[in-house]
């Protein structure tokens, strides 16, 4: 890539802090300095160094948003993780990205991002996206959250999170100049491009990383294929036992869709998730099947998930694969509210049975 179709060279401030999240300030660097354009990092301390949340990221600032003039931009991006959290609390960045915005440059956040505009009083009557948790506190500062890998309003851009930064980068490149067939980009609203492979290019996550991901994600669903299997043959209740098949056939679908995934890599199996069904027969085959032992078993295996799909989805710069781990986060914790529903009404209902009279007691 080269910045030869540009009738001048771009200039991009890209803000940092502390514990940035890596990719998000990776793939967006990576791919404006690719493009040709003049990326300045600014921070509020000149001569420190910022580390990125994931340790895989160290950098060094150009200059500080003290000193730095908005109409010297073109744009300016601010990347998630912890950092927007100490980045609004510097009144000097939120003045800077607020002047950058009045005057009309490109304002791009991500993930964690929104968090400045929020600061800056710079999301009300604005269509925008960021991560999931701070949705509320987005549509509390006026902006009208919406869901979505990318949304554009004027000269605001927004993502939600690492699985969006092909998508949310190139978007920023085209409306600096640079994009399209010559530039050899997809379109933005693409969703059947590479657009992993663009991230990986930027910086972003590689082959081997996400099909490690979706190995991990794929053990993770055939353990609990068969360990619901083992939990319904136990269980002498009818409710859990239907509910325990629903979360098999679900599961099932999970596993059909890891599989077609890793066959898009070339990829097959990989040993642990080969071997993942095999270790959750041999375990469950020791454990016994008091119904709510059965219960809180079933109950921690869905909890395990729900953690461990949380961090998959954040992870990758791949935007299918981050696709089908939400997809398996949102089913998990869909289910593990309607099994603690089940597992305190039996609960109630144990406690509510009258106690038996102890064997031997002398009679009243």
């Amino acid at each position: 890539m080269n910045g030869n179709n540009l009738n001048k060279t771009k200039r991009v401030a890209i803000l940092i802090e502390q514990k940035f999240e890596d990719a998000e300030f990776q793939v967006p660097y990576k791919g404006l300095k690719m493009a040709g354009m003049d990326v300045v990092v600014l921070g509020s301390r000149m001569n420190d160094e910022y580390k990125g949340k994931q340790g895989k990221v160290a950098v060094k600032p150009d200059g500080t948003t003290t000193e730095a003039r908005p109409e010297e931009f073109d744009a300016v991006v601010i990347p998630g993780g912890m950092a927007p959290d100490t980045m609004r609390t510097n009144p000097n960045t939120v003045r800077f990205v607020q002047q950058a915005m009045a005057q009309g440059k490109l304002i791009a956040a991500v993930c964690h991002g929104p968090q400045v505009l929020i600061q800056g009083d710079l999301l009300k009557g604005k269509n925008a996206t960021g991560f999931l948790s701070i949705a509320k506190d987005m549509q509390n500062a006026g902006a009208n959250y919406i869901n979505e890998p990318l949304v554009v309003d004027g000269n605001l851009i927004t993502s939600r999170q690492p699985g969006d930064l092909a998508i949310f980068t190139t978007a920023i490149l085209s409306r600096l100049g640079y994009g399209g067939k010559e530039a050899a980009l997809p379109n933005e609203s693409d969703l059947n491009a590479d657009w992993w492979k663009l991230a990986d290019s930027w910086g972003g996550s590689t082959k081997a990383e996400i099909v490690q991901g979706l190995n991990t994600a794929l053990a993770g669903e055939r353990y609990s294929h068969e360990a619901f299997g083992s939990y319904s043959e136990k269980t002498s209740d009818p409710e859990v036992r239907s509910l325990f098949q629903e979360i098999i056939h679900n599961k099932e679908r999970h596993i059909q869709h890891l599989e077609a995934r890793l066959e898009t890599f070339n990829e097959k199996p990989s040993l642990p998730a080969k071997a993942a069904e095999t270790f959750a027969k041999l375990k469950t085959s020791l454990q016994g099947s008091d119904e709510m032992s059965l219960l809180r078993r079933a109950l921690g295996d869905l909890q395990t998930g729900v953690v461990d799909t949380f961090y998959l989805r954040n992870q990758y710069t791949d935007p299918v694969s981050t696709a089908l781990f939400t997809e398996i986060e949102t089913d998990l914790a869909h289910y593990e509210q309607r099994l603690v529903e089940l597992y305190h009404t039996r609960l109630g209902a144990q406690s509510a049975q009258p106690a038996r009279p102890t064997t031997g007691a002398a009679a009243g």
